[in-house]
């Protein structure tokens, strides 16, 4: 693993364990925001365990029918496992300030991703960055709510 890498890996992991230490602290009340960003726990089924897994994310688009996350790692040269196990499996859950949601996600196609990412970098330049530090097109993805049906 490069140094790249390792710096990038050890970023996400003290900003989600920082950001879980913070609500834990505050009882949930903090921070609500990161960046300007609502924050988000996203909950994926892992693609060979099967376990239900749980993240800490930023989204730079929040709506009340989309909601917008970018698999960036921080520019590291793989995708984050989250982005590994929706893309296995699409029907994924949120938690927003304790409530639980649950939404299907789809990867963002090129041409979606290319209207989707200047809103983006405007909500966190960062995202360009960590685009200009890898290689690999890192993925933007799309959350809708899921429709219940039967």
């Amino acid at each position: 693993m490069s140094l790249s890498d390792k710096a990038a890996e050890l970023g996400a992991w003290g900003l989600e364990n920082g950001h879980r230490a913070l609500l834990a602290i505050t009882g949930g009340r903090f921070p609500k925001r990161v960046l300007g960003m609502q924050t988000l726990e996203l909950h994926t089924i892992g693609r060979t365990s099967g376990q239900r897994r749980s993240t800490m994310l930023t989204a730079p688009i929040y709506e009340p029918d989309r909601v917008v996350v970018v698999a960036s790692k921080g520019g590291h040269s793989d995708n984050p496992d989250w982005y590994k196990n929706l893309a296995a499996n699409p029907d994924v859950e949120i938690t927003v300030d304790e409530v639980t949601s649950t939404w299907t996600a789809t990867a963002a196609s090129a041409d979606e991703k290319s209207q989707l990412w200047p809103r983006i970098t405007k909500a966190y330049s960062g995202y360009e960055g960590y685009q200009k530090r890898t290689d690999r097109d890192i993925p933007v993805v799309v959350l809708t709510p899921r429709r219940i049906t039967g």
